[in-house]
Order: structure tokens, then C-alpha cells, then sequence
């Protein structure tokens, strides 16, 4: 059995959450994050007004400089300090905009993430609907 089912169903849902919210853009492109001034965010970075995510804040975004309204991927990320887990989307980031985003979340020793990118097959179980 695949330990990962990349479906097709599970990226419309991501795409339906990220149309039906307004995307704030809080910390645009090159600028330093809020708290540790040496990282610097490789894309505009924000949120998903309406949402909520696993830390009961809202979906967090990362908007790359490709035109979509897809998410293409998703980072998760596992933070010792904050002790928690997030789950982030990437909308409209190219090959390059998406290694420069892993290599912005894995820079500490306390933070490291994995990205998943967004696969289109529809899973055996759902292929009679």
C-alpha cells in the first residue's frame, strides 16, 4: 500500500479553502521575519483571513510569482520551540521559489520542514463515483 495517496480530491479541497478566503499578504517578499531579522522571507508570506490551522491560527500562505489560484504544494513543518506542527501552502511558486521557501523553513536547528507536491491521481477506492 502507498504510505502516501497524493489524490486529486485532497488538492481540490486545499484549492476550494484558498478561492473562498481572502489571502493577506503581512510579510511581502525580501523582507525580514517579525522576530529573527537574519531570515528572509523568499516570497510574499501571509494568511488565509477566514481560515484555521492545526495552531488554531489562520492557514498560513506562501505566494510565489507565478499567476494561479492552485495550490501547488504544501511545506510541513515541525518547530521544537513552538512545539508544534503547520501545515503551509504554496500558490504560484516555481521549481526555484519552492527550494528557496524549503531553504528559509530548515535554516535552524529548532525548524525543519518537507515539501509535498501537489499529485493529481484519483485513488482506487474513489474511481466508481
Amino acid at each position: 500500500m502507498n504510505t502516501l495517496e497524493n489524490n486529486a480530491f485532497f488538492w481540490q479541497k486545499l484549492d476550494t479553502l484558498f478561492l473562498s478566503s481572502k489571502l493577506v499578504v503581512d510579510r511581502p517578499r525580501h523582507t525580514s521575519h517579525y522576530k529573527y531579522s537574519n531570515l528572509i522571507y523568499p516570497v510574499d508570506y501571509g494568511y488565509l483571513s477566514d481560515t484555521s490551522g492545526t495552531d488554531q491560527a489562520p492557514i498560513d500562505v506562501f505566494k510565489g510569482s507565478t499567476k494561479t489560484n492552485l495550490v501547488g504544494a504544501i511545506v510541513v513543518s515541525a518547530d521544537i520551540l513552538k512545539k508544534d506542527c503547520e501545515v503551509k501552502f504554496l500558490v504560484g511558486c516555481n521549481e526555484e521559489e519552492e527550494k528557496d521557501i524549503l531553504e528559509f523553513l530548515n535554516q535552524t536547528e529548532f525548524q525543519k520542514a518537507i515539501l509535498i507536491r501537489r499529485g493529481n491521481e484519483v485513488p482506487e477506492w474513489a474511481q466508481n463515483d
